[in-house]
């Protein structure tokens, strides 16, 4: 809602006050294009939906004689795109940008985002040096000063409560390399209390992704979909929380007159591209995707031989999609069976076809569900494992996908290890430290491997009376490392929870909400983090290709880099020499490369092992040679290579693994990019086998099915004697008197993975995806109604789950909250989602002046008959009551985007809590442009009953005149 002009002055005068000082009058929406550098041509884009090209920016003219002026490549910091910025600086002052004509994934275009981030970057409203709260007041302390008050209050927490009552949340915005530090960091203080935004995003798509298939990524690329046939959508929308990504889906549409179908509850500005628009009732996903299965069943219209031989289960979601007739699926989704029967014969028709889905299907309790169950139709379909297929989770911040790779988890070590003792063996000798070390760290063994607190809890490790803790002691200090507490729910808890901390950090380049929504007198610091446009480094894109990050400038006021941060408080806690044996340090600031070179010699399991610096560097300098659609370079020095060389890039750096664009892809050999699904559930199950079925990559020597490769494979086929005297030296070291028990994964020679795919082998075997988890609470898909349902009708067919005791440590609700009906009450299902101009909590985007302009006001969707039912006219302020107490005022905002009994409100603002506006409480000058409500403020309890993701896609509210 964009707030209406009057007289040449903004409505919100602060605003036009800021915006004044720049430009000397208030900017709307073409003077923003114009002065950030957008051609009249990207006035669409900056609205969602990139066309294409962009001009030069000219937003900044150097004086003759001032300087050389230097072009520097960075990726932008926002969504999971991947865009290259071009930098232009001058006397080492960033002057002005461009967007990277040569990068293959944003083809010189850029968001409003994008062509803002210089103004990130130098933004005028950053925290400048470390503040801490006296008395209520911000005081003002040096970086020395800093460090050893905080670090000396967190030994003593330690010494007192132990080191899991100290909270290290990570962020999705550090480099993979700060990120793999991070949890480096967190296994020599000794706590799995470590968490970052991808539990609260994308934790119930790793999970059941991961858990179908072998790997919880995204299969293909943006790139891959120009191949698509067809293009469905569930749950992502795109047009606004990854603009550019159109750029690939409308290439796809136009090109190949693709269809492309958009299921969603709203419709947003991917359903009006649309060709087919499905409006579901929120939460209901599992049905709608039964209801599609069922068309497809019933015609004959799946991938018979595809499911033979490489899928397992499929005759038991068989049995459960029967029960989703057309009829009982328009009972539970609201859509009618001609519109599914429709829609699935557009899908079979269509082939192959790519399924997106992002966080309107994996925020819910039974979130886990809904990905799998998307996994499924796209095995039933065949559409797995080939170019224009697979599943494309587009991720949501710039590195959320790497810093989940590299361990930023409070369930694994980095590259999915997992906690056991093998894993932390594996990392102790990557690490060079002994494992009894590094088990000396925790406050036990069985902590060691215990899962932590997720992100999504922290504050109930807080809150909840030791007892019902699965941990010695609550949570007494908090770490918040770039994390914005308003993309939480149930903040008015967390606002207590912060309250009651003997310690709160926080370490960002700008004040986050934390700063304001509490209401602690002292016991708090904040420290001013540099962007990552102030260091170097690799960043991993939502296809999972690496790019590499260059130095634009120095950092700015007093900000520190963050793995320089890291540095200062191991140095202070007394581990810093053996937490960076491997790795020289430069003054304070670990060496990026050495980081590098470290994470390549553990990652093996996800392939993270071939991609050195010096390999990342040449893709991003030879950008112009990779091939547009399939990432592949043709000719130049990367000649072959997939770009940014995706994740599994096997063996060395030295065997020069091309990467891997899609996974799964058997018509590719291994050493080209080429596998199968991953064996990792075992070789059969019930009598029935899981390995594939005469089906294999080309090439393979094994033309078939086969396990894992280990050691005790390589000898039993008498390929031991391919691996090298050095290889073997350190497969000896590894296994001692059981070198056979050595695999793929823990031989850090690579001579294992080597060896595999010199006769067409994939490291980690050749399976079949499985449609059953037999761990998981539901190992078949089901619908479960949302916690908080207005269908009460419904909740006995479909009821949730038990209360669990303790869960990821703490007490997590199911049923005693389902149990209570507050529908007639709160009779609005509440949904919540993103907006174009701002991005995750908007701490950063709302201290834009471009940005700002462009969005001014939180607001509430509400369709025309609920409000006028109501009484309630279009920007009126009103409340938005939440069940379980708290409540947000916003302006309302009369459209028929939401279905009747629907409301929508985007999670990117904050400043502002329960009606009350705290722009006071930020430190002088470090206060967001626009303040609103979150509307986390009043959203509800529920998580997934596998990952603790939360679950704010689905619950009610009431509204009313404020």
């Amino acid at each position: 809602m964009l707030t209406k002009k009057k007289a040449a002055t903004a409505a919100g005068p602060r605003l036009a006050k800021v915006v004044s000082g720049i430009t000397g009058n208030t900017v709307d929406r073409r003077t923003f294009l114009r002065t950030s550098g957008i051609a009249a041509g990207g006035a669409a884009l900056a609205a969602a939906l990139p066309p294409g090209m962009v001009k030069k920016a000219e937003a900044a003219t150097p004086a003759a004689g001032t300087g050389t002026i230097k072009h520097v490549k960075s990726v932008c910091t926002h969504c999971s795109v991947g865009c290259t910025v071009v930098a232009e600086v001058q006397n080492g002052v960033w002057i002005g940008q461009e967007p990277g004509f040569d990068s293959p994934f944003n083809l010189g275009a850029h968001c409003a985002k994008g062509a803002s981030v210089r103004e990130h970057a130098h933004g005028d409203r950053r925290l400048r040096y470390p503040v801490k709260l006296v008395d209520g007041k911000w005081q003002r302390m040096s970086w020395d000063q800093a460090i050893e008050e905080i670090g000396s209050k967190l030994l003593e927490i330690r010494e007192k409560s132990g080191p899991d009552s100290v909270y290290w949340l990570g962020s999705a915005k550090h480099s993979n390399e700060q990120a793999y530090l991070i949890r480096k960091f967190a296994a020599f203080w000794g706590t799995n209390n470590i968490d970052h935004q991808a539990r609260i995003c994308h934790s119930t798509t790793v999970a059941g992704v991961a858990n179908t298939w072998g790997y919880g990524a995204m299969t293909n690329s943006y790139n891959d979909i120009h191949k698509s046939r067809s293009m469905f959508f569930i749950g992502s929308n795109a047009a606004e929380a990854h603009p550019v990504s159109m750029l690939h889906i409308l290439k796809a549409k136009e090109q190949n007159n693709a269809p492309l179908i958009v299921a969603d509850p709203r419709f947003s500005r991917t359903a009006a591209k649309a060709d087919e628009f499905i409006r579901f009732r929120p939460g209901t996903d599992v049905g709608l995707i039964w209801g599609i299965l069922w068309h497809v069943f019933e015609n004959g219209w799946e991938d018979k031989d595809y499911i033979a031989q490489r899928v397992y289960g499929m005759d038991e979601i068989r049995a459960e999609v029967a029960k989703w007739t057309p009829e009982e699926v328009e009972r539970v989704t609201g859509v009618p069976g001609s519109q599914l029967k429709r829609v699935a014969r557009t899908l079979a028709s269509n082939r192959p076809g790519t399924l997106v889905w992002c966080m309107g299907g994996t925020q819910h309790h039974n979130g886990n569900n809904n990905t799998r169950a998307y996994c499924v139709l796209q095995l039933a379909l065949g559409n797995v494992g080939m170019a224009g297929g697979g599943t494309n989770i587009f991720r949501g911040h710039d590195n959320v996908q790497g810093a989940t790779d590299l361990g930023v988890l409070s369930d694994t070590l980095p590259g999915y290890y997992g906690l056991d003792e093998g894993a932390w063996r594996h990392w102790a000798r990557v690490w060079g430290v002994s494992y009894d070390d590094l088990l000396a760290r925790f406050a036990s063994k069985e902590m060691m491997e215990k899962v932590g607190i997720p992100v999504s809890r922290w504050f109930d490790g807080v809150l909840e009376p030791k007892d019902n803790l699965d941990q010695p002691e609550s949570i007494k200090g908090m770490v918040f490392w770039g994390h914005a507490p308003n993309s939480q729910t149930r903040l008015p808890d967390m606002k207590k929870a912060m309250e009651k901390l003997e310690l709160l950090v926080v370490i960002d380049p700008y004040p986050t909400m934390t700063a304001v929504m509490q209401d602690r007198r002292d016991g708090m610091y904040l420290l001013p983090a540099a962007t990552q446009y102030e260091t170097y480094g690799s960043v991993t894109a939502s296809n999972r290709s690496i790019q590499w990050r260059e130095k634009i400038f120095e950092p700015l006021f007093e900000s520190k880099t963050d793995h320089e941060i890291m540095y200062l408080f191991a140095k202070k806690f007394g581990f810093a020499e053996a937490m960076l044996k491997n790795v020289a340090v430069q003054g304070n600031e670990p060496s990026i490369e050495d980081l590098v070179r470290e994470w390549n010699r553990g990652m093996w399991a996800i392939g993270m092992s071939g991609q050195s610096p010096e390999r990342l560097r040449a893709h991003m300098e030879n950008q112009h040679t990779f091939d547009r659609t399939t990432l592949r370079a043709n000719g130049g020095p990367c000649d072959g290579d997939f770009y940014g060389l995706p994740w599994p890039c096997w063996g060395t750096p030295e065997l020069k693994h091309p990467g891997s664009a899609n996974l799964y892809d058997t018509s590719l050999p291994v050493a080209e990019g080429g596998m199968g699904f991953r064996a990792r559930f075992g070789l059969e199950r019930n009598g029935v086998n899981l390995l594939a079925e005469n089906s294999f990559p080309v090439g393979s020597e094994i033309r078939d099915g086969y396990p894992e490769v280990t050691m005790a494979m390589l000898q039993k086929l008498g390929w031991d004697g391919d691996l090298t005297e050095a290889e073997m030296a350190v497969i000896k070291e590894i296994g001692g008197a059981k070198i056979e028990a050595v695999n793929w994964k823990t031989d850090l020679s690579g001579g294992i993975q080597r060896v595999a795919i010199k006769h067409g082998l994939c490291p980690h075997g050749n399976a079949k995806a499985r449609t059953i988890v037999w761990t998981f609470p539901d190992p078949v898909p089901l619908h479960r109604e949302p916690l908080y349902t207005s269908r009460r009708d419904l909740v006995a067919a479909y009821p949730t789950y038990t209360d669990r005791q303790k869960f990821w440590r703490v007490p997590t609700l199911y049923k005693s909250i389902q149990d209570k009906d507050v529908s007639k009450e709160f009779p609005l299902i509440l949904t919540s989602g993103r907006l174009v101009e701002y991005e995750g909590g908007g701490d950063e985007t709302r201290s834009n002046p471009w940005l700002a302009e462009l969005q001014q006001d939180m607001f509430v969707e509400i369709n025309p008959f609920d409000a006028n039912g109501l009484g309630i006219k279009d920007g009126q302020m009103v409340w938005v009551h939440g069940p379980e107490g708290a409540k947000v005022k916003v302006k309302a905002m009369l459209t028929e985007r939401v279905g009747k009994g629907v409301t929508f409100m985007p999670f990117h603002f904050g400043g502002w809590f329960q009606g009350e506006d705290r722009r006071g409480k930020y430190p002088s000058g470090a206060d967001p442009i626009v303040l609103g409500e979150a509307t986390n403020t009043a959203q509800t309890y529920g998580y997934d009953s596998v990952t603790q993701m939360q679950e704010t896609k689905a619950t009610l509210c009431r509204v009313s005149a404020a």
